[in-house]
């Protein structure tokens, strides 16, 4: 009898743990708090290593962001490893080279160094976040995609919480090693990345994706959210968090604690925002996205206080999370057969802005950084502009409000 009441619960637990290793959710969940665990901790250390240990200047910051996102201008080469390995392998591989890229980026405080660094860690995030957007199209079911990348974005967020908190605990104790940092950082995606290895199956979609660069005329408004997003979202992500530490003498705590707040607010309104998409539709969603962040950039602009800046901060890494709605727009008008070929695609489209953005804005900055985030919002204005064109219910023959009484040529 004893031997028989141990099983029980020993069998329930191999059940219950073949269950979740199987579960599609669970493995983009477990691949995206990977992803986001290294590269919070990398970014939120970036800006105060360059500036402290490296002594870039606004110049400087906007080349190493340059750098940082070429291997996202080139993320389209990821549909030609296509051809070698499966999508989940590329993405496993492509964690690996993450976690590297971060493990080296405190042991070289020089701007060559940087920027090596930068471009190892980018391939890797680039390469992944390519694979890991077409595994959720493809794998998550259309009716329930947006709360559900909503939740991995959750995910995704719990792990910035994670690594944004580890950081401010550990330079609140006296730990102020940005290698040793670094180095935890980067050991520690590594590491969970090959017990993910060991611990998933098989995931692939159900349709067989085309294994060819895909541009298709009936995508062309999916293209032009996705290039505009790259630009604005670009000028934030390279500007935003220098300006914070540059003009208001932001430390690594501050900057910890600022992102902490982010992510906190992130994991519990992600799939409340996932909710939201599928509630309003994508239309209204970008639309929403859109506004807040016109009044964001408006703000970044003309702000002299601390305190304000830093809202402004938290608002816009809690809205970020609405261009899902971009995603399952696409996923609604796409064929199923494009989406890897598409994500990898667009993934270029986003990071064409982004590639020059950066250098050319950062000369700007050392004039008037107030310059970058009033073209910020006039580039908000015009994709809110372009949110007009999304259907209220897109479908395949449906792809914009134009689609109903322009013709569309053969493909």
């Amino acid at each position: 009898m004893l031997g028989s009441y141990a099983s029980g619960p020993t069998l329930l637990s191999a059940t219950s743990s073949q269950r979740l290793a199987a579960s599609p959710i669970v493995f983009l969940r477990s691949l995206a708090f990977i992803n986001f665990l290294g590269y919070a901790g990398w970014s939120a250390l970036l800006h105060n290593f360059t500036i402290e240990q490296a002594h870039f200047g606004w110049f400087e910051n906007g080349l190493a962001q340059t750098v940082r996102e070429i291997p996202g201008f080139l993320a389209f080469t990821a549909i030609f490893w296509l051809a070698l390995v499966r999508e989940q392998v590329l993405a496993y591989l492509a964690l690996l080279l993450l976690g590297l890229g971060i493990t080296l980026s405190g042991l070289f405080p020089s701007l060559t160094g940087v920027l090596l660094t930068t471009l190892l860690m980018s391939m890797g995030f680039h390469y992944f976040e390519s694979m890991n957007q077409s595994l959720q199209l493809q794998l998550l079911p259309k009716a329930e995609a947006p709360r559900l990348i909503g939740t991995v974005t959750a995910a995704a967020a719990s792990a910035q919480f994670t690594a944004y908190g580890g950081l401010a605990l550990a330079w609140w104790a006296g730990w102020h090693s940005y290698a040793r940092l670094f180095l935890a950082a980067g050991l520690a995606s590594m590491a969970l990345t090959v017990m993910a290895i060991g611990c998933f199956g098989r995931f692939e979609g159900a349709v067989r994706q085309r294994k060819s660069v895909v541009l298709r005329q009936r995508y062309w408004l999916f293209y032009l959210l996705t290039f505009m997003t790259g630009a604005r979202r670009q000028l934030f992500m390279a500007f935003g968090g220098f300006l914070l530490v540059k003009k208001f003498g932001y430390n690594v705590a501050d900057m910890a604690t600022l992102m902490l707040i982010t992510t906190a607010a992130n994991t519990a309104l992600a799939p409340r925002l996932g909710r939201l998409v599928m509630e309003v539709g994508e239309r209204r969603t970008i639309m929403i996205e859109n506004i807040v962040l016109i009044i964001v950039f408006a703000g970044y602009a003309t702000t002299w206080s601390a305190l304000v800046a830093g809202i402004l901060f938290v608002i816009d890494g809690v809205f970020f999370t609405l261009t899902l709605a971009q995603r399952t727009y696409f996923q609604k008008i796409a064929d199923p057969a494009d989406v890897a070929a598409t994500t990898s695609v667009s993934f270029t489209i986003n990071h064409i802005a982004a590639v020059v953005v950066p250098i050319a804005f950062g000369a700007l900055g050392a004039i008037n950084p107030a310059l970058i985030f009033w073209i910020g919002t006039g580039i908000a204005s015009v994709s809110l502009s372009c949110s007009f064109l999304v259907p209220r219910h897109p479908r395949q023959g449906c792809e914009t409000v134009l689609a109903a009484v322009t013709p569309q040529p053969a493909e």
